[in-house]
Order: C-alpha cells, then structure tokens, then sequence
C-alpha cells in the first residue's frame, strides 16, 4: 500500500525517536553516574572526619569504638585503623594496604569486590581508611541502562505504530490529490481536491490546488463563452459585409457605396479583434513589467480635458472633481484607456443635457477613480454582466460599439488589483474603481 515515500518518512520518523532516547539515556547515564560518585565521596569524606574528631576527643580507643558501632549497622560503610607497626585494630578495612588520599581496592574484604577508599594518617602514626563499594555505582548504572532500554523497546514500538500511521494518512491525502489530477485530465474540470480542515501543510496545499482549479475552470469558461459571443457577434457584421458586396457585384452603379461600407464593416471587426487581443494581453499580466506610480488626478484631468468638446457637442457638461495627486502604481497607458472607456461610456449613453462628473480622490488610504452620470441607469440585475465581453442591453444594440469596453475596464482593473463596481447615483450611473490601500 506504502510507496518508498511513505516507508522513508516511517522509518525517518522511528529512526530519529530512537536515536533521540539513546542521546538521552547516555547524558543521563554518565550525569547520574558522576552525582552518585560526588555524593558516595562526600559521604566517606564525612565519615572520615567524624572519626578524625573522634580521634581528638576521645583518642585511639574512641575511634575503635566507634568503628564497631558502623560495622554493626547494616549498609554502613567499610572503615579501618591501623596501628603505627601496621596492625589492624578495628573495622573490615584494617588489614588494607594504602597510601594517605583516594584509591581504589580490588581485593575488598567481601569476596574481593572493589572499594574506593579515603585513608587518613592520624597523629602518632595511626592510619584512619574510610571506603565504600564501587558495586553500588554500577548496580544504579545498569538500573538506569535497564530503565532506558525499556524507553528505547517503547519508543521503537511507538514510532513503528506512529511512523505507520504517519506514512499511511500521508499516503490517502496524496492518493486524494493524484486522483483529483486523473479526473481532471479524463475531462472531469469541476472535481476538486478534499479539505480536511486541519490547516496543515497538505491541506494548504489543496486549498491553493483547488484556486487554481477554479482559475483554471473560469478561464476555459471565459475561452468558451468568448468563443461563441464572437461567433454571434460577429455574424452580424460579417453577413452584412457579404450583403454589400453582393450589392456592389450585381450593380456597378452602387459598386463605390458598397465597397465604402464594407471597409467601413471590416474596420468594426478588426476593432474588435483588436480589443479582444489588448485584454487578452491585459490579463496575462504581461504588462505588469510597465508599472511607474502614476498620479490618476492628472490622469483624470487630461482625459477630462480631451473630452470635454465633445460633451458641449452633445450638449452634456464633463466636469472634475480631484484632490491633489492621487498616486497609484500601475500601467499610465492602460489607466488612461480604462478612464477613456469610462468617459465615452457615460456620454454615449447618458443622454442629451447629462451631467457627468469624473473623480479621482483618496478615501482614507485607498485611492478612488469614478466616473458618475445623472442619466437613466441600469437595472441592477444588468449591472454584473455589463463586464462581460459583447453583453450589452437592448437599449445600446442602435449605438456602436462592440461590448467590449467594460470588459477592458474589468481587466486592466484586475490587473491593478482594483475593485470596480456600477453603482446607483439616483439618478444615473456611477462606474467607481477603488485601488488596493497606498503603502
């Protein structure tokens, strides 16, 4: 069930625990081992200087006394006192043979077992000799190699089970992903990767593969309905190209009129191609490389300035409301022409004696340019798809235009990171695109 993956985390995992408990069992080992040395020393040396003040107070036969006393109490240490000829007079270790300060015995008066002991030359030429077993130490070093061991069979056990069930959740969320990918390519575009809801590694990978799914989805949505809106937009003019033709090839007389109107049909469809290719561009991101902070109130102005002309033709008055520089980051070109389709928006369709304001402000931090206009409107159910390529409403059908203006609008919009929105201005329409909060 488990590919190499999955065994080399199990064993991965196991492997590190377990070397983990060795470290630890040894630092403890060799940390216990020196303590218990320092406290068996500190307590012979203890010992040794009680008897050494016994000496002082009580003299030789004192300190005798005394080290019949310890030899009687169980688990107390091994004591000895020579004479000035060498003789033992009292306790286990009076026949031991040493120098003054530590040694280590090996012919302990217990079946020879080893004896770290502390000798201490007293006036008069006795000799004091205060030791303890070594045997203790190492009992307490193989109960404390005994009690890692076990820690070391659990840990190998528990890293097994936990190496097991690590590598087999590992394995089904993966098994979850691959699957995912196979339906996507057998044609199955709405299947999406399970969540668990862990917030893990594996499930913000899967959230971030199922946005991209759904970019992926949207775009071949967007592909497919462009598709079929330029088929049937385009059929339009297209047959009316074939009709004028046809009209100029059956009467040489019209021949110049139709040849004007089929120029005049060609130049409306190469528009319209060519603005299918500028948001195609647009929304690649190709021109985020053409990014310079740019100022939309001077934007705003210059645009105003290009167009109000043609607002008193119309008898509409364009005006401008801007405060100081509104500085964003982005495209001059493609903000001029997103604020131009904005403007030709609102004069084609506003109507005669409108009014038109464009704005270009901050609002708190975020930089805010609109265009708004006190003419009929549009319903609200029709303001969403207003941004869709080749949509327009039944009333704009008589006017020119493609059904792509908004459309750019929305891409070079997104392109910036922008929010754009039709709003009710009650009466009229407001177009408002709000830019992302200046740093």
């Amino acid at each position: 069930m488990f590919g190499a993956t999955g065994l080399r985390v199990a064993a991965l995992y196991t492997t590190l625990f377990a070397l983990s408990v060795v470290a630890l069992g040894i630092v403890t080992l060799f940390s216990i081992r020196q303590a218990l040395s320092e406290q068996f020393d500190a307590r012979i040396r203890s010992e040794s200087a009680a008897l050494v003040q016994e000496y002082r107070s009580e003299g030789v036969h004192g300190v005798i006394d005394a080290i019949r006393e310890h030899d009687s109490t169980p688990g107390a240490l091994d004591f000895g006192l020579q004479g000035p000829d060498g003789r033992p007079l009292a306790g286990r270790l009076g026949a031991a043979r040493t120098a003054a300060g530590w040694s280590l015995q090996h012919d302990g008066p217990r079946s020879g077992e080893a004896i770290r002991m502390f000798s201490v030359a007293l006036p008069n030429g006795y000799k004091l000799m205060v030791g303890d077993e070594e045997e203790r130490v190492e009992a307490l070093d193989g109960a404390v190699v005994r009690g890692f061991g076990v820690a070391l069979a659990g840990v190998v056990i528990l890293g097994v089970a936990g190496g097991y069930a690590l590598s087999r959740d590992v394995h089904r969320r993966l098994a979850a992903i691959s699957g995912t990918a196979e339906a996507i390519i057998d044609g199955d575009l709405a299947r999406r990767v399970p969540v668990r809801g862990s917030d893990d590694d594996l499930d913000r990978l899967a959230l971030t593969f199922n946005r991209m799914l759904d970019r992926i989805a949207g775009l071949m949505e967007s592909l497919r309905q462009v598709s079929s809106d330029v088929a049937h937009d385009l059929r339009t003019p297209l047959t009316r190209l074939r009709q004028r033709l046809e009209a100029g090839l059956a009467d040489p007389r019209d021949r110049g009129a139709a040849l004007e109107g089929a120029l005049s049909d060609l130049d409306s469809i190469l528009d319209t191609f060519a603005a299918l290719l500028r948001i195609a561009q647009i929304e690649s991101g190709a021109r985020r490389a053409a990014f310079r902070p740019c100022d939309l109130a001077a934007l705003a102005l210059t645009v105003t300035e290009a167009f109000a002309p043609s607002a008193e033709d119309n008898h509409q008055s364009l005006g401008l409301i801007a405060e100081g520089p509104v500085w964003v980051d982005g495209d001059a070109e493609l903000l001029t022409q997103m604020l131009v389709n904005l403007v030709e928006n609102a004069l084609r369709h506003a109507g005669p004696r409108a009014r038109i304001t464009v704005t270009a402000v901050r609002l708190g931090r975020a930089p805010v340019l609109s265009v708004k206009d006190d003419g009929p409107g549009v319903p609200e159910a029709d303001r969403e798809r207003l941004f869709d390529r080749f949509y327009r409403l039944e009333r704009s059908r008589s006017t020119p235009g493609s059904g792509l203006g908004l459309a750019l609008v929305a891409a070079v919009a997104k392109l910036h990171g922008a929010e754009v929105a039709l709003l009710s201005a009650e009466p009229g329409l407001e177009a408002r695109v709000s830019f992302p909060e200046a740093a």
